[in-house]
């Protein structure tokens, strides 16, 4: 019994085993059928573009954050500064002191994907470092404290005055308990989950996985709210309540040219939130966007593909309309570039 245990915490079997951690061309690969019927109707391969207007490609791919946080109504998203690659890392700094912005900050690619090279920065040490090796344009924000975070996945037609949340996602972040005993490396290798982000906290963090917390004493080790940073994703769509769609419905209105895609957000409580109070988008993403609710590890592969074709279905709808209303469709030379380019940002913030 104790080999099969053993066995299963293996990193590759834990990922054979668990659909959420499967490759994105794996996961996806079934439904490629349908994406191509899609463009077929639309008679155009690149017609996402469309389904937001107001946001670069509509928010598939190589969108700029910062552009985003443009649209944002004033006050719903945290302080963010924005710094073009090779600026130097004493401007940066300069920079950030003269706007007061206080510890802990947040550094961000201003085009990225996944929480990949994301990055909580707790003095001006971190702070230049980030700086300087960052390849990319970037972002310095303020760290929101709250310590709730939700992806609410929202859509509205363009014929249509009034649009509705389709999916919500709790996260947990990668938080370890203690048992007066384990290091929180041992306290890490007890769980599939975070199992897998061993490599890269023992890269990052290394001093802190000697620690032996005392029991029940917690520790917030990722504080991103990322799939592929080790945060459990959870189904909390039944939050979607009148109230909660109604705040939803008339931010994502004040939005320029957004139709569809998801808001991460930090909040206080539930109820502050309902009444669109005590909360920040930390990202708006558009027709890129995944109904990440379905990571749900509760949810079936089956659940995943049903809500992913409803979900294209929904864009392929909104960017129709908005197409017989003149929005033109990213032509095939100007996909083929962007997905070159999204090629090498991977590379570069890897």
């Amino acid at each position: 019994m104790h080999f099969f245990k053993k066995l299963s915490y293996h990193p590759l079997l834990i990922k054979i085993f668990h659909w959420e951690y499967w490759p994105f061309a794996v996961l996806y690969a079934p439904l490629y059928p349908y994406w191509f019927w899609l463009c077929l109707k639309a008679r155009a391969f690149f017609y996402v573009n469309a389904a937001n207007p107001g946001i670069r490609n509509g928010g598939f791919l190589m969108e700029s954050k910062k552009e985003i946080y443009d649209l944002l109504p004033e006050n719903s998203y945290p302080e963010t500064l924005f710094f073009e690659a090779g600026t130097s890392a004493i401007q940066v700094l300069e920079k950030v002191r003269s706007k007061a912005v206080s510890y802990p900050l947040i550094g961000k690619p201003d085009i990225g994907m996944r929480g990949m090279s994301v990055q909580k920065l707790e003095n001006d040490q971190d702070l230049l470092a980030y700086a300087r090796k960052s390849k990319v344009d970037f972002l310095i924000q303020a760290y929101i404290p709250y310590e709730n975070e939700l992806g609410i996945f929202y859509y509205r037609l363009p014929n249509e005055t009034h649009g509705r949340i389709t999916g919500i996602v709790g996260k947990e972040f990668l938080t370890v308990i203690g048992d007066g005993t384990s290091t929180i490396e041992e306290l890490l290798q007890q769980n599939q989950r975070f199992l897998l982000q061993l490599p890269v906290l023992r890269k990052n963090i290394p001093e802190e996985l000697t620690l032996v917390l005392q029991k029940e004493e917690r520790k917030l080790l990722v504080p991103y709210g990322n799939h592929a940073r080790g945060a459990k994703f959870i189904d909390v769509t039944y939050l979607a309540d009148e109230k909660l769609n109604t705040m939803v419905d008339e931010l994502a209105k004040q939005i320029k040219g957004f139709f569809y895609g998801r808001m991460d957000v930090r909040y206080h409580t539930i109820e502050e939130l309902r009444a669109g109070k005590n909360f920040s988008i930390i990202e708006l993403n558009g027709s890129g966007s995944e109904p990440t609710h379905m990571y749900d590890p509760r949810h079936s592969v089956f659940f995943a593909w049903k809500e992913i074709t409803r979900h294209w279905a929904i864009m392929y709808t909104i960017s129709k309309q908005n197409h017989e209303a003149g929005v033109p469709y990213m032509s095939r030379q100007e996909g083929l570039a962007m997905l070159k380019a999204n090629t090498q940002l991977v590379k570069d913030i890897s």
